[in-house]
């Protein structure tokens, strides 16, 4: 197994992102599979990263990430200490990370004969995976989607949510991180920017686009996201396949830290979805 482990992209005028990659030395055909996190979530968080390397070992190279306004820094990319950032963050500013990695990979493997690159699979968790429905709606370099516990709607999640005078006023609104205890600012530009891109950021219409396969993941004991959201989700492409993992929560019985060197049942059951998927 080739790991590339923080690898940083530097962007022009942009914040750069840190990035993984999992890949076999010896595998051919290989596709680019790339993981988006959450909403207060990063690209180490729990355990990605041994998800990532099963994944991986099936003849996938596996490239995970941090948005590069998720709250982290280059120099601690787990958990939170740029809030300032991610009070800036946005659902266009992912989109655009998005955009970027994928022209990362396709460059940075274009030279290794082992790897397809012109195979490109999105997985996408939770907000990550609204942000992963809108990009392979609209770029044609997507060729299979994945959603795990995603979301199915941003305005409901955006625009009619809270007092949005007093946020205007205010400029921020904050939100209790539970497990770090931070109070996580949300800037006002977060609504204007989605109100700005409303058509674009409109899940329902993007989903309803999809040509390419696509599967959904959902957990039945999500309190988080509810399972009725992955319903709707594969309503809107009766094309999709749609994987109920019982007993599972929002995050397939996971948690940050995680201290095993194995998924959980739950996640292991995930991981072979995808892998079956291809």
């Amino acid at each position: 197994m080739q790991i590339l482990k923080n690898h940083i992209v530097e962007r022009n005028k942009k914040k750069p992102i840190l990035m993984d990659a999992f890949y076999s030395k010896e595998q051919t055909n290989q596709p680019i599979v790339i993981f988006c996190h959450g909403y207060k979530g990063f690209k180490d968080w729990g355990a990605w990263n041994i998800m990532a390397e099963e994944i991986a070992k099936s003849g996938c190279c596996v490239v995970k990430f941090n948005f590069s306004h998720n709250g982290g820094t280059i120099e601690n990319s787990i958990d939170f200490p740029d809030l300032e950032a991610f009070g800036q963050n946005n659902y266009t500013k992912e989109l655009d990370d998005l955009n970027d990695v994928i022209n990362w990979a396709q460059n940075y493997f274009k030279n290794k004969p082992l790897i397809n690159i012109n195979d490109i699979c999105l997985i996408g968790h939770s907000r990550g995976g609204g942000i992963c429905i809108i990009k392979a709606s609209e770029d044609n370099r997507i060729t299979k989607l994945i959603t795990l516990a995603s979301i199915s709607d941003f305005e409901k999640r955006t625009a009619t949510v809270g007092d949005l005078k007093k946020w205007k006023e205010k400029g921020v609104k904050y939100a209790l991180n539970g497990r770090t205890k931070q109070q996580m600012p949300h800037y006002y530009q977060f609504y204007e920017d989605f109100m700005a891109n409303k058509d674009r950021l409109n899940i329902k219409s993007a989903a309803k686009k999809l040509t390419i396969p696509q599967l959904i993941i959902h957990g039945d004991n999500d309190t988080s996201i509810n399972i009725k959201e992955a319903e709707v989700l594969h309503q809107w492409n009766l094309k999709s396949k749609l994987k109920i993992i019982k007993g599972a929560n929002h995050v397939f019985n996971t948690k940050h830290p995680w201290n095993s060197n194995n998924l959980s049942p739950e996640l292991e059951t995930v991981a072979k979805q995808i892998v079956s998927f291809y």
